[in-house]
């Protein structure tokens, strides 16, 4: 008789157990790709956004605002004209980023958040959205939202304002004594400390639609803000450096099951903001990357995404740390290990610290 040719059961289940050995071998490999494309992009967008400020900067002889209000109304009548939501830095740029369409439409002379503007708000932007960003849902629907963030300054609750990107208008609340002189606009000749060593922006994961409670570890901690109870917290700007310390080391100690307060705001609107919900388009040198972002729960919280005295963090998706773009225009990856008073000297533009090359 003839024999019959073919594969026996066994063989056949061997085959498939090595291809499925293959398959789950090869896939991080396909998924570490992508992620290294996704990330090359985003330093590209970083880079553009890097260009964008330096011929902004040749035109202006200025860095721009991370907000502009629209005049001094709010500080006697809370009903004028500048009490709203006001242009953001992405705006004051548009035209640089190759989107002189909506900067021609954009009307400065009004809030950025009336009708006459939903237009451009409500349009997205590609080189402003980071492509490692998992959250298709936009957190203030209609609106298009903003996946990178200006560099606010160090710890707020030291010095308000040191950063790269800050409001033009810093005088409220005026019984506080913050520092004016800290205000935009000032061009690179104020980045003392050097412009290769101060950082400009960075990225921040987006806010979730319908601000759900999250929890720190969880899935989307890093999303949210938390209130953290601290002691002896004096009214700012009169805090020394321990006790920026112990709040920030609070904040680092959250329990797993604090729930958040906030979970909708960073990054909800790319075209305008407010100087003090600064989550919406800046982040702070406070907390290293991709760790909690608080406000203290004693009082001094003046803003739902952070406010002068809180904890607004750069986050990513990036495995291991942020892209940071610096002022000279170059970017590099910055992990979530650096040291803390490194990450808060690059926050500074004139704060005279020293920040050695292998330091980060």
């Amino acid at each position: 008789m003839k024999r019959r040719q073919g594969f026996t059961l066994i063989e056949l289940l061997v085959v498939i157990a090595i291809i499925a050995v293959l398959i789950a071998l090869l896939l991080p490999a396909v998924q570490a790709a992508r992620e290294a494309a996704r990330r090359s992009q985003c330093v590209n967008n970083l880079k553009q956004l890097g260009l964008a400020v330096q011929n902004y900067h040749s035109s202006t002889n200025a860095l721009p605002a991370m907000v502009t209000f629209l005049g001094p109304a709010y500080l006697t009548n809370a009903t004028g004209p500048g009490w709203g939501w006001c242009a953001g830095w992405p705006i004051a740029i548009a035209s640089h980023l190759e989107q002189q369409t909506l900067s021609n439409a954009f009307n400065f002379n009004i809030q950025s958040d009336q009708e006459a503007n939903y237009t451009v708000g409500y349009t997205a932007v590609a080189s402003l959205l980071c492509p490692s960003e998992s959250q298709a849902q936009r957190p203030a629907h209609p609106w298009a939202p903003l996946s990178y963030h200006g560099n606010w300054g160090g710890p707020g609750v030291i010095d308000a304002w040191t950063g790269t990107i800050v409001p033009n208008e810093t005088n409220f609340p005026m019984s506080w004594g913050w520092p004016p002189q800290n205000k935009a606009y000032f061009g690179l000749q104020a980045v003392s400390d050097g412009t290769s060593n101060t950082a400009l922006f960075s990225e921040k994961l987006l806010g979730l639609a319908g601000n759900p409670v999250v929890n720190p570890g969880g899935r989307n901690g890093n999303r949210g803000y938390y209130k953290i109870a601290t002691a002896g917290y004096n009214l700012p700007p009169n805090i020394a450096t321990n006790e920026a310390l112990t709040f920030l080391n609070a904040c680092k100690s959250a329990p797993s099951t604090t729930n958040s307060f906030n979970s909708v705001s960073s990054g909800a609107y790319w075209t305008f903001g407010y100087p003090w919900n600064v989550g919406n388009n800046a982040y702070m040198h406070f907390n290293t990357p991709n760790g909690l972002s608080c406000i203290d729960s004693q009082g001094h919280n003046d803003g739902d995404n952070g406010g002068i005295n809180g904890i607004v963090t750069a986050t990513s998706n990036h495995s291991g740390g942020v892209n940071v773009g610096f002022t000279d225009g170059s970017v590099r990856f910055v992990k979530d290990s650096i040291a803390v008073a490194t990450w808060w000297a690059l926050g500074t533009r004139n704060g005279g610290e020293v920040i050695s090359s292998d330091a980060y």
